[in-house]
């Protein structure tokens, strides 16, 4: 028969090693857990493709302990021009400033550590199925974040905690949606305006007045280009040494 302290003992013995082998396992689980993998992303809640002035938020997760997010640059989808976005609300002192290829939003730099969230109007979704929006996010130190990847598990880890970009997936169009008209674009530039249309002259397709009569030539022109002028002169000219002929010969008429 057993003594009833030595199987009191065994037992606490037992709870023990389970003890220690439960603290083992956490301590195990905590060392092989890596840290949360930031991320970049857009939400709009039921966004299906062609859908009109779409509300479209954005967020960027912070991964610096020493400097702040000053600025995310944007590259848009095909479908979307920069016109077609609307900066609606983001961090204090941000603003939106198109480029070539979508835009960025910037402005002072956020708190250590603080996400940047921002909200844009699209003025339609194109008829697609998913939308990727590259991302490049730079801090106030120079360093650079890089929300490029079409696919978050080309990372070398093979465990998707690469740098995705952020990616909207879109329902199908509803019935009868259609593209509406591209929007506006700058007007190429063009050559000076002649100084017609510069004085408020006929435009193209006006028709321009009828030219003046040779004879009522403001320039005093005659039928064959020659100045009316010039004919007058000559026959004043004619007179006068015709007078002065006559006047000659009835002197020496006189005198004789």
């Amino acid at each position: 028969m057993h003594h009833p302290s030595l199987a009191l003992a065994r037992s606490l013995r037992r709870v023990g090693a389970l003890g220690g082998l439960t603290a083992a396992a956490c301590a195990v689980a905590v060392a092989t857990a890596g840290p949360a993998a930031a991320h970049a992303d857009v939400e709009a809640e039921g966004a299906r493709a062609l859908d009109q002035n779409v509300t479209l938020t954005f967020h960027a997760e912070s991964e610096s302990g020493s400097a702040g997010i000053s600025k995310l640059e944007v590259v848009l989808p095909k479908g979307i021009a920069p016109g077609d976005v609307t900066y609606k609300e983001g961090p204090d002192g941000w603003k939106l400033t198109p480029t070539d290829r979508g835009y960025t939003v910037s402005g002072p730099k956020l708190a250590v550590g603080k996400d940047a969230e921002y909200v844009v109007t699209v003025r339609q979704l194109p008829d697609a199925k998913s939308l990727v929006f590259k991302t490049v996010q730079s801090y106030s130190d120079g360093k650079v974040d890089r929300w490029i990847e079409l696919d978050d598990t080309s990372s070398s880890d093979g465990h998707g905690h690469g740098n995705p970009a952020p990616r909207l997936d879109l329902k199908p169009a509803a019935p009868g949606a259609k593209p509406v008209s591209p929007s506006p674009t700058e007007e190429p530039t063009t050559a000076a305006p002649s100084s017609d249309t510069a004085a408020g002259g006929p435009k193209t397709g006006t028709s321009a007045p009828a030219a003046e009569p040779a004879s009522n030539n403001a320039d005093g022109e005659g039928d064959d280009g020659m100045p009316i002028g010039v004919p007058v002169g000559i026959a004043a000219s004619v007179l006068v040494l015709g007078g002065g002929a006559w006047w000659l010969h009835s002197r020496r008429s006189g005198s004789a």
